[in-house]
């Protein structure tokens, strides 16, 4: 069955041959057709290769997000995922 849905921030983990690689992925869509699956995002980073000060720098400009006061809940409950997510990996 082919399935198309929306990412949230979070972590995708991906199960090679090579070994796990684990990815942090603010937004986007997946597709999943014919046993394969496709990620399209416009924001993913190699979690072992990100570094400490560009995770706080993306933590800090969150917060700054979430702190505005016309923004919708929508929007709201996607920055404080990513900012729960930004954290757990600090």
């Amino acid at each position: 069955i082919s399935i198309i849905s929306f990412l949230k921030p979070g972590i995708l983990t991906i199960h090679a041959k090579s070994g796990e690689h684990k990815f942090y992925v603010e937004d986007g869509i997946f597709e999943f057709k014919n046993n394969n699956l496709s990620v399209l995002t416009s924001s993913i980073f190699d979690l072992k290769k990100i570094e400490k000060s560009r995770l706080m720098n993306l933590i800090k400009v969150a917060e700054e997000e979430a702190s505005k006061q016309e923004i919708d809940d929508q929007s709201r409950f996607l920055i404080d995922q990513k900012i729960e997510v930004l954290k757990s990996l600090n």
